[in-house]
């Protein structure tokens, strides 16, 4: 009883709604073109977010903790150099692959021309304006801008020592010095990891054998190496000095690329710190054109959806006017956006397309509605039983929208990218539906009256009667063909004239006494007593019909619920399952952030080349141990080495026990002799000097020796091609083993930001909304919606979202921010196709479920499928675009289209013949009620009727 009183509630509402904007239409048509006008000259406000690792990386995650608690022990600004890491280096730097086409880096010419180009960068200066220092201008070389050590020397690579040495050597005619891989011993007796700057290596083998690319093991001399990556720290103390930074990677780059085209033996793969922000923002510049070729190729579109033979009755300026509708809404959310300080993204390219698919569904389901609606009635009232019917599924389906992008824009969501796009989509949604239901329905107005003045659809010209229009040539004819509505009343034979009963698909249009007479004229149905098949449709002029209506009608309506067509659906069914599982099984993560910028750009070919020649090795992983521990205890001396046991090391305690058994000395002393040596004489050794950076004494007593409060060690794992994925294992694995060690340890990379926890991270918004969904519709079910319905649509919303994630994964999808952001929003785009036909086909009765199936399809399934044309044709220019991003996006939201079309046009309507519920129980009380209907009529316009009232 209560669901009946607030639906009827709410259809009452919404019909007197209807009435308010069709009485002031003029005012609905032009206040929101004016507000989005003046809020989109506030693009001058326009900003673009800068911090790439705040948006695809966890927002709160234990790595950022514990990177937290290492730079409060050693800064990383100064220990960067060493804490190696792929695209995820902390501060200023630039950063080069040199690959030779032929040869080795190592041969004499390549060897030459890479310190060559050293120089040049070492020498290059950097011109900055007096506009910036406030004073003269100033020129800034790398020696000025370099992160120094101790000794305000310019921190380089250990392979330009390397390199030079060996150079050195061959020029004075001496033994070259054997370079070691992966770790190598420096002229100065020091020992340096150089696996991430030389890269292919093949290295001799036992017998002077040469081992395979890559292959080398700690000690093997190193044959020939494909790849040398150099990398110049700079150092950005203040805001100006951050600004001269900036301007010395731009030079930097280009230096390189003129550099590359004086030699092009060498190839180049620049990359800085800013290259990930800058790559990942250009997709938005490569988008532009496509969109606007989107917009172009779907405007086209609708307006074709909208058109019919009929002039007077065909709306080709609709489909153009709903998507400035869109269009118009877009520009207002975005000027809010930039107002409230807001900054832009390229993953906000996909909030265009949930917008188009939102307001083409309500666009078209309003269209059809007006259709079904009497033509003799008035323009208001027309437009109010419009509202009745369209707008209560029309806001159910936002409701579901804003429900699941508002959850996942909620403070739950650890992903910001995810977060910052569901918060700007709900908002665009929110604006998109008020734009709906008062610009596209004031220009639905405007349009009715002209209908009812039979003008032209298109050019607006007064559309001549029949005997005017035969003197006219056949083109014009044909240009001007439209029936008139006495021609319509003398041409159809009245209702129940040899017909069958077709049941009604206007019922929901009844609200006060003209609504009740203008639908009873439009509904009465009556029964041949054979049964035979229906001759009449609902559709008051069956000529003119649309032509993807016809087809649905009279063609693919039948075949879709044919006997023989059944079977073959639901095997089609089990197999979209069985891939989706596949697909399922198969799921990955995709953590890496390269993997969404613009293809063909630095970061990308930096990431290739350092994928083929730098993926031997991890990145150099920091072992941290952040409390005094006992390392004069053997016991604890074993357990530390057996944890970094299997890496590839460079540890002061590795080096120090040798250093003590190198001396004959006991490598377990008493605490005091053990620090005492470790200060006064294996630090002051040249070659161990460096470990000093990596121990913290903390003083304890006067006169006493200091104790060793924190130290760290650096670890180095093998690795094969899935680097990303190792590390993220070795990452758990190393942190459990953190929890039991007598040692209290942790370890840190800058990449490990990215990596941690990741798929809890870009997974956790998609589970909130889908939960979210299905508590809204089961609490929907207990006072508005039927019971089925909602357990049908919940159904259809869990299945298309099975299928998309499955099918994406064996289209080369991963599981990334972009991904979900397509995921979250297909449940919203499931409930938009699939909604209006669940609750046209439940709240029939009487009949069969086949001819309901039918009228369903007639009444949703066109608008779906007119709103599937559309969405497809906007986004294939989107495939164009050369970007990780947009391929994402494009593969997602096809596949969200694909599948909710499959299951509103073919998987429902094939389930829902033999399924819940039922349609025959209230067959009698339905034909009661349609005589009783008569009767009503009767009382209106007893003249009209009196033949329709002698066959029932």
């Amino acid at each position: 009883m209560l669901r009946q009183v607030l639906h009827a509630g709410l259809r009452t509402s919404f019909h007197a709604l209807g009435r308010f904007v069709a009485g002031h239409a003029v005012f609905f048509a032009s206040a929101p073109v004016l507000l989005s006008i003046l809020l989109g000259a506030s693009f001058s406000r326009y900003r673009v977010e800068g911090d790439v690792e705040s948006l695809l990386a966890p927002k709160h995650s234990l790595a950022k903790i514990e990177g937290n608690l290492v730079k409060s022990l050693f800064p990383v600004n100064r220990s960067k150099h060493a804490l190696y890491s792929d695209l995820q280096t902390p501060g200023r730097y630039g950063r080069v692959i040199i690959t030779a086409r032929r040869g080795s880096v190592l041969d004499p010419v390549h060897l030459e021309t890479i310190l060559q180009l050293h120089r040049r960068i070492y020498q290059m200066q950097v011109t900055v304006p007096a506009m910036m220092t406030g004073s003269t201008s100033f020129n800034y070389s790398f020696s000025y801008l370099c992160l120094p050590d101790d000794k305000n020397i310019c921190i380089v690579d250990d392979i330009i020592r390397a390199m030079e040495e060996i150079q050195s050597s061959r020029a004075s005619n001496r033994s070259i010095p054997i370079l070691q891989y992966p770790i190598t011993q420096l002229v100065d007796g020091r020992q340096a990891y150089i696996g991430h700057q030389l890269g292919g290596v093949q290295g001799w083998g036992p017998g002077g054998a040469v081992r395979a690319q890559g292959t080398g093991a700690k000690g093997e001399g190193v044959r020939s190496a494909k790849a040398v990556q150099l990398t110049y720290y700079l150092q950005s103390r203040s805001g100006l000095m951050d600004r001269v930074a900036s301007q010395w990677e731009k030079a930097f780059c280009a230096e390189l690329k003129l550099f590359g085209a004086l030699h092009p033996k060498l190839g180049l793969y620049p990359s800085t710190s800013s290259s990930l922000r800058t790559d990942f923002q250009f997709t938005s510049v490569l988008a532009r054109r496509p969109l606007l070729a989107s917009l172009g190729a779907c405007g086209v579109l609708a307006i074709l959806c909208c058109s019919m033979r009929d002039c007077v009755r065909s709306k080709p300026w609709l489909g153009m006017l709903a998507l400035l509708s869109v269009a118009l809404s877009g520009l207002t959310a975005a000027g809010i956006l930039n107002l409230t300080g807001a900054t832009y993204n390229s993953t906000y390219l996909g909030i265009p397309f949930v917008m188009l698919g939102h307001g083409l569904f309500g666009s078209f389901e309003m269209l059809s509605s007006w259709r079904r609606s009497r033509e003799d009635q008035h323009v208001k009232e027309r437009v109010a039983s419009v509202f009745e019917d369209v707008m209560l599924r029309f806001s159910g389906s936002t409701m579901i929208h804003l429900m699941t992008l508002g959850l996942a824009a909620s403070p739950l969501t650890n992903m910001e990218a995810v977060r910052l796009f569901c918060r700007t989509a709900a908002l665009a949604i929110t604006i998109s539906y008020v734009y709906i239901l008062s610009f596209y329905s004031s220009c639905l107005v405007f349009t009715g009256y002209l209908e009812t003045r039979y003008r032209h659809g298109c050019f607006c010209r007064r559309v001549p009667k029949p005997d005017r229009l035969d003197s006219k040539p056949a083109w014009y004819r044909c240009l001007m063909y439209t029936r008139y509505q006495d021609e319509t009343q003398s041409t159809n034979p009245p209702h129940g004239v040899g017909q069958t009963h077709v049941p009604n698909p206007n019922l929901t249009h009844m609200t006060n006494s003209s609504g009740v007479h203008g639908h009873m004229a439009n509904s009465i149905q009556t029964h041949s007593p054979h049964h035979t098949h229906s001759t009449t449709t609902m559709d008051p002029h069956p000529p003119d019909s649309h032509l993807l209506l016809g087809c649905v009608r009279h063609c693919y309506g039948d075949w879709i619920t044919n006997t023989y067509v059944k079977p073959f659906v639901v095997l089609l069914y089990l197999v979209y399952i069985s891939f989706g599982l596949m697909g399922f099984l198969q799921m990955t993560q995709g953590s890496d952030p390269s993997a969404l910028v613009a293809m063909d750009t630095a970061t990308v070919l930096y990431t290739h080349a350092q994928q083929r020649y730098f993926s031997s090795y991890s990145p150099v992983i920091g072992f941290y141990i952040y409390e005094s521990a006992p390392y004069w205890n053997a016991s604890v001396q074993r357990d530390l080495l057996e944890y970094a046991k299997g890496f590839q090391r460079i540890s002061w305690l590795e080096a120090y026990l040798s250093y003590l058994s190198d001396r004959n000395q006991s490598t377990s002393q008493p605490r005091e002799n053990f620090t005492h040596t470790l200060r006064h004489s294996f630090l002051r050794e040249p070659q161990f000097a460096h470990f000093a950076d990596d121990i913290i004494f903390a003083e304890r007593g006067h006169g006493e020796e200091p104790d060793v409060a924190a130290s760290r060690i650096f670890l180095v794992a093998k690795t094969t091609e899935n680097k990303r994925e190792e590390m993220s294992v070795l990452l758990d694995t190393l942190r459990r083993l953190s929890l039991t060690s007598r040692v209290r340890f942790l370890i840190f990379n800058p990449s490990f930001v990215y990596l941690d926890r990741y798929a809890t991270a870009v997974s956790s918004p998609l589970r909130h909304s889908l939960l979210a969904v299905l508590f809204l519709l089961g609490l929907s079910s207990l006072v508005i919606v039927e019971p089925l319905v909602s357990l049908w649509l919940g159904l259809t919303l869990l299945s298309v979202q099975f299928g998309v994630l499955g099918f994406m994964t064996l289209w080369g999808v991963e599981m990334d921010c972009v991904s979900v952001l397509c995921l979250i929003t297909a449940l919203g785009h499931s409930a938009d196709c699939s909604g209006p036909f669940l609750c046209g086909f439940a709240s029939g009765r009487g009949e069969s479920r086949t001819r309901w199936v039918h009228l369903a399809l007639e009444r949703h399934g066109v608008p779906s499928l007119q709103t599937l044309v559309c969405y497809s044709a906007a986004l294939v220019p989107v495939c164009s675009v050369r970007s990780n991003l947009t391929r994402t996006l494009f593969r997602c939201l096809t596949l969200t289209a694909g599948c909710s079309a499959l299951h509103t046009l073919a998987f429902l309507p094939t389930l829902l013949t033999f399924l819940p519920p039922s349609k025959n129980r209230d067959h009698r009380a339905g034909r009661e009620g349609q005589r009783q209907e008569v009767e009503c009529v009767e009382m209106n316009d007893s003249t009209r009727v009196v033949d329709q009232i002698t066959t029932v």
